[in-house]
Formats: C-alpha cells, sequence, structure tokens
C-alpha cells in the first residue's frame, strides 16, 4: 500500500505542476485559496495524528526535535524564499535563472524531508492515509508554484517539464529510501523514529506560515480564505472517523 500512496504522490505533484505547462496565460488568483486549505489540512494531519505518534513513541523528547525542525525549516525558507508554502515574486531578481539554483535546493531538501514520513510504519493504521493526503494537499500547490517560479526565470517549456518530473520524484524517493533501509536495519529505524517529529517541525512551520501569508497582500482573514481553512481543518478531522481501526502491532 504504501507504495501506491509514493507513486500517487509523484502523479499528483506533476498533475499540480503541469497546470502552468500546458495552460498558457495560466491564472493564479486561486492559488492562495489552494494554499490555505492545504495549509489547514496539514496542520490538522500534523497535531491530529503525526504528533501523537511521535509522543508515543519518544516522549518529551518529540517535542524538542519538533521545536528544531521548526526553526530548521525557517532557515531553509532562507533558501526557497518561502516557495515552499506559495511565494510568488515573478518579477524578483532572485528569481532570475542565476539564483534560481538555491530556491531549487532549498525546496529538495524540503521534499526529501517531507517523503520520509512516507515510508515509516505507524502504531496506528490511519496515521499512514491521513499523511499521505496531508502531504499531497501541500505538494499539489508547491508544484505548481515551481512551475510558475521556472517560467518566470526564463525556463523553457521542456527544462520546466524536466524539472518538474526531478522534484516530483524526491518525496516518493525519500520514502522509499526510509522504508527499505528502515526495514532493514534497526538504527536507521531509531533514527527515523527522531526524524519524523523533526519534520513535524517543519510541516507546522509551513501550514502556519501558510494560514498567516496566504490571501490578501496585507495577510487580511477574508471570507474566501476563511472558509478554506475551516474546510481544510473539517477534512483533517474527518480522519478521525476512521480512528477505531485497531492498533498495528508492527512498529518501530
Amino acid at each position: 500500500m504504501i507504495w501506491t500512496y509514493l507513486l500517487s504522490l509523484f502523479l499528483l505533484t506533476c498533475l499540480g505542476g503541469s497546470l502552468p505547462l500546458i495552460r498558457s496565460g495560466f491564472k493564479a488568483s486561486w492559488i492562495p485559496l489552494l494554499l490555505a486549505f492545504s495549509g489547514a489540512f496539514l496542520l490538522g494531519i500534523s497535531t491530529l495524528h503525526l504528533m501523537p505518534e511521535s509522543f508515543h513513541e519518544l516522549g518529551h523528547k518529540a517535542g524538542l526535535y519538533i521545536l528544531l525542525g521548526f526553526f530548521v525549516q525557517l532557515i531553509l525558507q532562507k533558501l526557497s524564499h518561502g516557495a515552499e508554502h506559495g511565494h510568488i515574486h515573478t518579477h524578483d531578481a532572485d528569481h532570475q535563472q542565476h539564483g534560481i539554483g538555491a530556491i531549487l535546493l532549498g525546496l529538495s531538501i524540503h521534499a526529501f524531508m517531507e517523503g520520509i514520513p512516507l515510508g515509516f510504519n505507524y502504531q496506528n493504521q490511519i496515521t499512514m492515509p491521513s499523511i499521505f493526503l496531508g502531504v499531497a494537499a501541500h505538494k499539489i500547490p508547491e508544484a505548481l508554484t515551481l512551475s510558475i517560479l521556472l517560467l518566470s526565470a526564463g525556463f523553457s517549456k521542456q527544462k520546466a517539464w524536466l524539472f518538474l518530473f526531478a522534484f516530483a520524484f524526491i518525496s516518493p524517493l525519500s520514502g522509499i529510501l526510509a522504508l527499505i533501509f528502515g526495514q532493514k536495519f534497526y538504527f536507521i529505524s531509531s533514527i527515523l523514529t527522531n526524524i519524523i517529529p523533526f519534520v513535524i517541525g517543519a510541516f507546522l512551520h509551513i501550514a502556519t506560515t501558510i494560514l498567516y501569508e496566504s490571501g490578501t497582500k496585507k495577510h487580511e482573514l477574508s471570507r474566501q480564505k476563511v472558509m478554506a481553512v475551516v474546510i481544510g481543518l473539517g477534512f483533517a478531522l474527518l480522519t478521525l472517523l476512521f480512528d477505531t481501526i485497531p492498533h498495528s502491532t508492527h512498529s518501530h
């Protein structure tokens, strides 16, 4: 089942990033609402599923790793210029071809971190599909933003497609590596247990930044944005309805 999630994540990322590449004159006006939805959903999944798992495994140590991940993501944002949470400044000199490398590096590191939780075996069986949905909801606008940035930096559509496919493969790749090496080596399994709350911290930073920044330039809470946030949190809460599935006896 994990392989299905990883393949689906690759395809959904490609789908999201393909919109600006196949539609000339693509309008990005609705992206802030999609970001608000995905940010609220990712925040809900992180707090309702990932955090309980991590605190069950690590106790108070999980909180330390969450804080560390939060501030490391803050540093990564310096590289990516906030592209992972929807910053699109098409006239900024930093987005010309000579400066796009740092953005791609920051996004790639973030994407690698994002995929790690998809290769972990959780105690509660509903945690994995919930995380997949949370990551996928975030990857779609993230890939869409990447394609817009590449085109605005002067890349041809052919090169933009290549970068999109490579970017879409990063998260599934890290999930595959976590799955394979986590099952083969106990010490890798133990490391992954500590990495998960670190990634949660990054998720929390991204989700809360999206909720604050998405929308108007003055960061106002428009009616549409409130609705997108409510729907996102609502979908996250709906996943709790399936939380009655018995816990798996196989865990790290």
